[in-house]
């Protein structure tokens, strides 16, 4: 079956593409294991230098970069434009800090000299998906060739042409051949690529679907795993908060990206006290959003990236409906050409309804009332997610219990839930493990090799036996 590159603001064409054929691809694996044999020994400031260059190309080119992924999957030009620079500053983060995340760690023992040296794995397997088909990849990319690995890139099989663009900017950017390479496969052949000897780990962002079947062939094989899944992030408001800063954000949490993305607000938690001023500003403030062509820079939402999202979301949200939810605005597909929803407000969806656990991947919103701060954070837990949580408090106790007892990878106070280069990303439960960016997604993808070095002795005194324990004392058992 072709993989084909569809506008999801009209339905047209842009561009066919044939899978590669299965002998192909063992010869791009080859490739890569050969580039990872050679690109290892590579000196630190030299992939910093080429990672530097890689930025400035991403900042050089980033409208007709924007463009490409506007035309491919949907989003407005001036979002795609932000995610391209936000690659840029992703390569230029570690370009900058590699050097002080790769250092050995000394550590104190009774040998002589003892410490940690981090070494990378080998050629690193992508599966990536659409909804930010450059900063999904770079998040992994920068981290993973700066440390010294190569990369094999399994994108989403509606943005065939970032995928493409991405392979082209690393060769131009003077990264060895081989060293990242983009698979144009279908998802039936992920399964022989990752059964590869040589492939060393795998990192998977997308479904829960295709992170259960992906991280069970990993454990199977024994080869390390990265899953960014799903999300159904809560956005508590309590009293204390701005109430009028705390509604414009939370439309813009709920829209970012038209609604496609994991750490997108899906579940608004209001306090009683300010329910109903915080529903009528909100339903307020989801209606004024602009729709229409993601190439005007004055669309808030585009189309949704396939027809069958659309459909996908028109279902759930009639579920919903049909449980005993208030549907207090959209709630349809919109007329015409393109993949376009309104945006929609449900409120009261009910526990009992399959809605209220999964996730909702575009312009649909859940508010809840709860009469306290432990109503809330009972809600913001049921869930089988655990990706990020917004809360909005000014009160310092609210604020501490909300750091501590919400169950989720990340907790952003009087704040909209992003992504930064510097600081760890990932989540829990069903939402995946592992983590991506800062040093601890750097070192995801690395052996922590210990390194002992033992004293040197030449007392009389000494017990030849002891030379053979790791440290020298007869009751460490490991």
């Amino acid at each position: 079956m072709a993989i084909e590159s569809i506008n999801p603001a009209n339905g047209r064409l842009l561009r066919r593409f044939e899978p590669l054929t299965d002998d192909v691809v063992r010869q791009k694996i080859a490739l890569a294991d050969q580039a990872f044999r050679a690109y290892a020994t590579v000196p630190l400031g030299h992939r910093a230098l080429c990672m530097r260059k890689l930025a400035a190309i991403l900042e050089h080119e980033t409208e007709d970069l924007a463009t490409t992924i506007t035309q491919e999957m949907g989003k407005p030009l001036h979002a795609a434009r932000l995610e391209v620079l936000k690659c840029a500053a992703a390569c230029r983060y570690y370009a900058e800090n590699a050097a002080r995340i790769l250092a050995s760690e000394a550590i104190a023992t009774d040998s002589n000299h003892s410490y940690v040296r981090w070494d990378p794995l080998g050629v690193i397997l992508a599966v990536m998906p659409w909804n930010f088909p450059f900063w999904q990849v770079f998040r992994f990319l920068a981290p993973a060739l700066m440390a010294g690995n190569v990369g094999l890139l399994k994108h989403s099989s509606n943005v065939p042409q970032c995928s493409l663009a991405i392979e082209s900017l690393v060769r131009r950017a003077g990264f060895p051949r081989g060293t990242f390479q983009s698979l144009l496969i279908e998802a039936n052949q992920v399964e022989a690529v990752l059964g590869d000897e040589r492939i060393a780990a795998v990192t998977v962002t997308g479904s829960e679907a295709a992170g259960r079947a992906i991280a069970a062939q990993a454990g199977w094989l024994i080869k390390k795993s990265v899953l960014e899944l799903g999300g159904s992030d809560p956005f508590i408001v309590m009293p204390s908060a701005d109430l009028d800063e705390a509604v414009e954000t939370a439309v813009r949490a709920r829209c970012v990206n038209s609604g496609q993305s994991c750490i997108a607000a899906k579940r608004f938690i209001i306090a009683d006290e300010i329910y109903d001023a915080f529903e009528a500003k909100f339903v307020a403030g989801m209606e004024a959003v602009r729709i229409g062509d993601p190439m005007k820079d004055s669309t808030d939402i585009g189309p949704l990236a396939t027809k069958r999202i659309v459909q996908d979301l028109e279902a759930q949200v009639k579920a919903a409906v049909a449980a005993g939810a208030r549907l207090l605005t959209g709630g349809e597909p919109m007329l015409g050409q393109g993949f376009y929803f309104e945006p929609t407000v449900l409120a009261g969806v009910p526990r009992s309804c399959p809605v209220y656990r999964e996730e909702l991947f575009g312009p649909v919103a859940m508010l809840f009332r709860v009469h306290d701060l432990n109503g809330a954070i009972q809600l913001a837990n049921d869930t089988p997610f655990g990706l990020a949580a917004s809360a909005w408090t000014r009160n310092p106790s609210e604020q501490q219990r909300l750091v501590t007892e919400l169950q989720c990878g990340g907790v952003f106070l009087n704040a909209m839930v992003a992504s930064d280069p510097r600081l760890p990303f990932g989540g829990i439960k069903l939402s995946g493990y592992g983590r991506e960016l800062s040093a601890a997604g750097m070192r995801e993808f690395l052996n922590a090799k210990t390194v002992v070095i033992a004293s040197p002795v030449s007392t009389p005194e000494h017990d030849d036996r002891l030379d053979l324990l790791p440290f020298g004392n007869p009751n460490d058992s490991d």
